[in-house]
């Protein structure tokens, strides 16, 4: 009884942080969003992928407000999201989504360029910034992501080919409903916002899973440990193929680590500087949680 008590407590104690915290990146993603759109987007008519270039395209053609589509558009994202990832998520998703409809009524949004260059970068540059913090708050504002993730677990297909094959479809579209120069220009647009968001949500400091086989294994976790200051795990393995050494004297101990981009090269010599010989695997990681992994900016 004591130990739940002291974690419902715990998760008590760091609620309202975590409340303010996403709060405040939501915010912040449906401002970037809407001044992405008004002020570049849509005084241009100008396209973007996902849920948002659905919306978009249905208000050049049709003139209905965007903010009307925007929530029309995303109802069906919502309702499966509520049933894929949780009501949570769900309810925090048709805020957001409300709140963007909101800012888009407005029209105190300066046109800040009408160059069409400046517009697709620019205009997707802010808009996928708003998604992608959004995103870092626990919702979305294109739920474009919510269907690729459910057809995934239907299908023989990842999430970004899922994606990506969305978006084929809605440039097409473009294209034969509207003109190919503005399908042209969407593609832009989305490339420059799918950038955005995974910057926002990754950051240029990408974590890195770092495999170190190498003979001098204890010497090289004790160097990540107390001149890097990560921790380590170590797995226990044996050397596949090594000439005139028996198979039961080919034991070693493999050290992983984990590790941010700017961090690597500082490792790899570490490693380097202990055995030239250690052999090295990188991959990225998505995330972490937890450990003696440096904390990235926004986290």
């Amino acid at each position: 009884m004591r130990v739940k008590k002291k974690v419902k407590y715990a998760y008590q104690k760091s609620d309202p942080k975590v409340f303010i915290k996403e709060t405040l990146f939501v915010v912040l993603g449906i401002s970037s969003a809407a001044f992405g759109l008004k002020s570049f987007l849509l005084p241009n008519h100008f396209l973007d992928g996902g849920a948002m270039g659905i919306s978009l395209m249905l208000y050049i053609l049709g003139g209905i407000p965007l903010s009307i589509w925007v929530v029309l558009v995303n109802i069906p994202f919502v309702l499966l999201g509520s049933k894929q990832i949780s009501r949570a998520f769900a309810i925090k998703t048709i805020l957001a989504i409300t709140g963007l409809a909101i800012m888009l009524s407005f029209n105190f949004y300066p046109i800040v360029t009408t160059d069409k260059l400046l517009i697709s970068v620019f205009g997707g540059f802010f808009l996928g910034a708003g998604i992608g913090l959004t995103i870092r708050g626990g919702a979305v504002i294109d739920g474009t992501e919510v269907l690729a993730l459910y057809l995934s677990r239907k299908i023989s297909l990842s999430v970004g080919d899922i994606i990506l094959l969305f978006n084929i479809i809605i440039f097409g579209f473009a294209a034969f409903l509207i003109n190919i120069e503005t399908a042209l220009y969407a593609i832009l647009t989305y490339l420059a916002a799918s950038k955005t968001v995974d910057f926002i949500i990754h950051g240029i400091e990408e974590y890195i899973g770092v495999t170190i086989i190498s003979a001098e294994s204890e010497e090289i976790r004790q160097a990540v440990i107390k001149i890097m200051g990560r921790a380590v795990t170590i797995y226990k393995g044996e050397r596949g193929y090594v000439k005139n050494v028996p198979l039961e004297e080919r034991g070693l101990n493999i050290v992983f680590t984990v590790v941010t981009r700017l961090e690597v090269t500082r490792l790899k010599n570490l490693v380097k500087s202990i055995d030239k010989q250690a052999f090295i695997v990188m991959h990225t990681v998505d995330d972490t949680y937890g450990g003696m992994v440096k904390p990235r900016p926004l986290h």
